[in-house]
């Protein structure tokens, strides 16, 4: 196997890895927002997911109690953007800056007064986290050339989190497009009024969606706590929300081309990793800072050069009144 493909290979599983905690919050935006909710607050809701679920692992050293308390905390903080943005009608923009601020902020407090690591959780041992999971045949197939390499070096070899952020794409896809939930839930966030005439609860529906992407911020979070680490670290998430909200753009709110979509940002990131200390021709040793910007700027770039037009739902962002007249 020669150099090239074997760089090429640790690249893509490098970016397979890197764009799993995208992929979730991706998802999330896309069901709030199919609904009419903004959600700016995914950055947020990942990182309390993260803490708690790093936070839980330490104290009960099983990585499924360290998943559950994921969920829970960003779902809770899911119900307080809602009732901020579906009850209270409030700036639904405002109310996602407060989460991601509130989630900041809270993480550290807490971090430094259970555990008085600096805001950190203690190192987890194997036995708290998701280990990576060798699929059947992989060993055997590794001598094979190409397809057999690729499925032993890139395709196994994950955490089982890997594994449902990759089958959570088609099932958004038929959740949102072959349910009746999911026809509903795309038409509250085209016309809730017509919604509301056909008697459903508009408020239920934009719930309920506001609910699964707090359940999906809670997989991303566990995912960077008690998956790709060994523990949490203040503001973990690294701006990873926002990159999903322009992931979520970038496919215009589709699920299978917000697969594609978080993959490329994975890329870009595993890929500035890559060259981080590396001397270019004529340029010499970049600094890393401007590596570590590499996949912030190209994100802006491919948003504002090839996306072209992206239609958002028609009532996104603006709160349902009810008709009194």
């Amino acid at each position: 196997m020669s150099d090239l493909f074997q760089t090429v290979l640790l690249a893509v599983d490098s970016a397979v890895r890197l764009s799993v905690p995208l992929l979730f919050a991706c998802l999330a935006g896309l069901y709030s927002e199919r609904s009419g909710v903004v959600d700016i607050g995914l950055e947020g809701k990942m990182l309390i997911g993260a803490f708690a679920a790093g936070a839980a692992a330490a104290m009960v050293p099983n990585p499924w109690i360290g998943l559950l308390a994921a969920i829970l905390a960003s779902v809770l903080f899911a119900l307080i953007h809602g009732y901020a943005s579906i009850t209270q009608r409030g700036n639904q923009i405002v109310s996602g800056v407060a989460i991601n601020v509130l989630a900041s902020g809270l993480t550290a407090i807490l971090g430094n007064a259970w555990f008085n690591q600096g805001g950190r959780t203690p190192q987890l041992p194997p036995g708290a986290r998701f280990n990576e999971i060798t699929l059947p045949f992989a060993e055997a197939a590794r001598s094979v050339p190409v397809i057999g390499t690729f499925y032993a070096e890139v395709v196994s070899g994950h955490s089982v989190l890997v594994y449902a952020a990759l089958a959570m794409v088609p099932l958004t896809w038929f959740l949102l497009h072959r349910t009746r939930w999911g026809l509903r839930l795309r038409a509250v966030g085209e016309n809730p009024a017509a919604v509301d005439t056909a008697g459903l609860s508009v408020t239920r529906l934009r719930y309920s969606a506001v609910i699964m992407a707090g359940i999906l911020c809670g997989f991303g979070g566990a995912y960077l706590a008690i998956a790709q680490s060994a523990g949490f670290v203040t503001d973990m998430t690294a701006g990873k929300g926002f990159i999903a909200l322009a992931a979520l753009i970038f496919a215009k709110w589709r699920p299978f081309p917000a697969l594609g979509a978080c993959f490329l940002f994975g890329l870009l990131d595993a890929v500035a990793l890559r060259i981080q200390g590396v001397s270019l021709p004529g340029i010499g040793q970049v600094p890393v800072q401007a590596i570590q910007a590499l996949p912030y700027l190209l994100t802006v770039i491919l948003l504002a050069g090839f996306i072209g037009k992206a239609t958002p739902p028609r009532a996104v962002g603006v709160p349902y009144v009810k008709d009194r007249s």
